[in-house]
């Protein structure tokens, strides 16, 4: 189905409803980095006033992630199958609820679900609404300048988030809560008459059932075993066990995908490489910037006593960099094509990270850390908005909610792993001496994790450009064609009339 918006997005024209929809969206996003980055401040606020052990407070965190990345997979599909305006809007209102709930409850365990119950409907709202605008805005310029703004909301909301949690934990930790829930309303109000109607996909045969119970146990298991790997032990059998128990599910899903005839995933789009290179840029992008907020957050507050607030302020260069570039990336990854943006922004951020290392127990800031901030904010500038093109261009339709869940997967799934084996680092280094330096010197070889993380992100994505050198491209004027690999033209339902078209010669 045409959506009433692609005519004028597809001449170059936004109408004022094109934009409202793109803010709905942008404001969803907004909000899923919002809520991550403010509950981190307010859990000493929350223990105190619950009565909460450490291990329980780690749940509050570890509730959002476990929902949030155990179900984006079947959070995508859905989106392709029971139609991406309807999926939005109820994971949506579902969003507020839980942010209602969250803010009122007296209780660990019902402040633990009502996480949990966020994180789930993260799962629908962010696989949704990038399948939105990949439909909406045909591919090309007008996509690329779409998601750049959409994919800034996300580092603009983590960015706020630090510097509103620090103001709001001061007056109470429930307003962390509680500050969602209005904003996801308007939102849902806005789209309700904004967003345009998507019918079902009714070619599909079936839903793959098996497929959905068992990739979501799989990668709810996944990020279980992770977050609770540094507290139980890597070795410790129960987590060697789940490690066996995840592959073990993995290659029954795989399997089954294989067989479905309406696949949850289909295999197949991996065959391609700019596709398996987005997805691992995501995982190696997201996994070493968790990685390093977090430990730099206790660097700041532990060793050099600086506040919520002082701390959320230093990191906010990063975050207004990222906002400042929004409406420019998209003309840029025109110009110069994804592939040499990722290992542009790949290797800013592995200079970033090294640059960090030179920190001790009395840094200047403006020498010492606002040069990494700086170079990692430009980092996110160029990687995140272009790992979220690559993976949807030349996607069809009625596959975009399933590649999005998948990038999203990546992302959620990178950023256990890595923070998980940056945790247990830290941890092994560290010395019965507690002094500031013996604490700081077991973070250095975190820190060191993290910047080869980045510095295998680059090499990754390094080998685009071999690919890119050799396959010249060539770009054509069509007429809602678009040309194959043997030099002929097939009719393409997603190429709007007199568009540029980009084809491999």
């Amino acid at each position: 189905m045409t959506s009433p918006l692609t005519t004028p997005a597809s001449q170059g024209r936004w109408t004022p409803r094109l934009w409202g929809t793109l803010l709905v969206l942008c404001a969803a996003m907004f909000l899923d980095a919002l809520d991550v980055s403010m509950v981190g401040v307010a859990l000493p606020s929350i223990g105190s006033e619950l009565d909460l052990s450490t291990s329980t407070l780690q749940w509050i965190v570890s509730g959002y992630i476990l929902g949030y990345g155990g179900l984006l997979l079947l959070g995508g599909r859905a989106a392709d199958l029971l139609g991406r305006r309807q999926v939005f809007l109820v994971a949506l209102g579902v969003f507020a609820l839980a942010s209602l709930l969250g803010g009122l409850v007296d209780s660990g365990p019902l402040l633990i679900a009502s996480r949990f119950i966020k994180g789930l409907s993260a799962a629908f709202t962010a696989p949704a609404g990038l399948s939105i605008i990949t439909t909406t805005f045909p591919q090309g310029p007008l996509r690329n300048r779409a998601l750049s703004i959409y994919t800034t909301c996300a580092a603009t909301g983590f960015s706020m988030g630090l510097v509103l949690s620090g103001l709001l934990t001061e007056a109470s930790w429930r307003l962390t809560m509680l500050l969602p829930a209005p904003i996801a309303v308007a939102a849902l109000l806005a789209g309700l008459k904004l967003i345009p109607r998507s019918e079902r996909d009714r070619t599909h045969r079936g839903y793959d059932i098996p497929g959905a119970v068992i990739g979501t146990a799989s990668m709810l298991l996944l990020v279980f075993t992770v977050v609770q790997a540094p507290e139980v032990g890597w070795t410790s059998a129960r987590t060697l066990l789940s490690f066996l128990a995840v592959a073990v599910l993995l290659t029954v899903f795989v399997r089954v995908e294989l067989r479905s005839a309406s696949p949850l995933i289909r295999l197949g789009v991996l065959r391609s490489g700019d596709q398996v290179r987005a997805q691992l840029g995501a995982m190696m992008f997201f996994g070493s910037y968790v990685g390093f907020q977090f430990l730099v957050t206790l660097y700041m507050q532990s060793l050099l006593g600086w506040s919520a607030l002082h701390t959320a302020l230093a990191f906010l260069p990063a975050g207004a960099l990222v906002a400042l570039s929004a409406t420019k990336m998209g003309a840029i990854v025109d110009r110069f094509g994804t592939p040499r943006l990722l290992v542009l922004g790949f290797a800013l951020m592995v200079v970033g990270y090294a640059l960090f290392l030179r920190v001790d127990l009395d840094p200047v800031y403006a020498a010492v850390i606002l040069p990494s901030m700086l170079l990692i904010g430009a980092a996110c500038a160029l990687v995140f908005p272009s790992l979220n093109i690559q993976a949807t261009n030349g996607v069809d339709d009625h596959e975009q909610g399933m590649v999005s869940g998948l990038l999203n997967t990546s992302v959620q799934v990178g950023g256990a792993i890595f923070l998980a084996i940056v945790t247990a680092v830290v941890a092994a280094n560290a010395s019965g001496d507690s002094s500031p330096q013996a604490v700081l010197d077991s973070y250095r070889p975190g820190l060191v994790v993290v910047t080869v993380v980045a510095l295998a992100g680059l090499l990754i994505t390094a080998t685009g450009l071999r690919r890119g050198r050799r396959t010249p491209q060539t770009t054509v004027l069509v007429a809602k064609s678009e040309y194959t690999g043997d030099g002929s033209a097939q009719v393409s339902s997603h190429a709007p009339e007199g568009e540029r078209v980009t084809v491999r010669d």
